[in-house]
C-alpha cells in the first residue's frame, strides 16, 4: 500500500536526485554501502564537493551515514527510494489525487 504523501514531503528527495553527480552516487550505493573515499574515487570532484552532495542526499533521507573511526560509510535507504517511486507512480496514474482541492483557488474547475 502506498503511504499518503504530500508533494512537500518528497521535494527534498526530488531535489537530491536532480543532480548528475548525486544520481551517480545513488547508482553506486544501490550495489553496496560505500565509504566516502570509495565514492570520491568514482567521481572527478573534490572532497568538499562530495561532502556537499552527501549532505544533500542524507538530508533528503535517501542515504544514511555511519561513522566508523575516521571513516564514514553511506548506505542507500531503499525504503525511502521505494516510497518516492510509489508516490511518482501514484501521481502519474491517478490524476484526481493531485488536483487542487482548495475550492477557493479554482472553484469547481479542474485546473
Amino acid at each position: 500500500m502506498v503511504k499518503q504523501e504530500t508533494p512537500g514531503s518528497q521535494l527534498l528527495k526530488l531535489k537530491a536526485l536532480s543532480d548528475e553527480t548525486r544520481l551517480g552516487i545513488i547508482n553506486l550505493l544501490s550495489a553496496e554501502p560505500l565509504c566516502a573515499c570509495d565514492i570520491l574515487d568514482s567521481f572527478k570532484i573534490t572532497q568538499p564537493t562530495l561532502s556537499y552532495h552527501m549532505k544533500m542526499l542524507t538530508e533528503s533521507g535517501l542515504v544514511s551515514s555511519e561513522r566508523d573511526g575516521k571513516w564514514t560509510y553511506y548506505t542507500l535507504d531503499t525504503r525511502e527510494l521505494s516510497d518516492l517511486l510509489d508516490y511518482l507512480n501514484l501521481i502519474s496514474t491517478n490524476r484526481d489525487d493531485i488536483l487542487v482541492k482548495d475550492s477557493g483557488k479554482c472553484g469547481n474547475r479542474r485546473c
